[in-house]
């Protein structure tokens, strides 16, 4: 399957990934700022009961665990890029084939071809189900 992708692909998917970045960016910094907001307002004295406490705390692990995944995504943007200058964005991390355009542009910081991400989630993540 060895399709490698051309110089507008390629520009066009780098283009989504820095927009990307850009959007991710923003978003973290307004929820910095928002946190610190946060953090004043409660320790000036707004938080008045145990129940009140209780949502505070569960809002700012949310907030937490959002600004984790924005950070890690910023992450992956930024390997793909690196991958993109290095020329090798279009290759699969496992086989070495070419990763098809389609699902690059649904997911642009993918490192494995469809096949291989297929056998990597059935053999990494059978474990991870729930005995329930």
């Amino acid at each position: 399957m060895n399709n490698q992708l051309n110089d507008q692909q390629i520009h066009r998917l780098r283009e989504q990934l820095e927009n990307r970045f850009n959007t991710l960016w923003h978003e973290i910094g307004s929820e910095l700022k928002g946190s610190v907001k946060e953090r004043f307002l409660q320790i000036a004295g707004e938080v008045h009961d145990l129940e009140d406490s209780s949502v505070a705390d569960l809002l700012a692990d949310l907030n937490m665990t959002i600004l984790d995944k924005h950070v890690q995504e910023t992450r992956d943007i930024n390997s793909a890029l690196i991958r993109i200058d290095k020329g090798i964005y279009d290759t699969c991390s496992d086989c070495g084939e070419s990763i098809d355009f389609d699902r690059l542009t649904a997911y642009p910081t993918a490192t494995r071809c469809v096949r291989c991400q297929s056998v990597y989630e059935k053999t990494h993540l059978e474990g991870m189900h729930s005995t329930l």
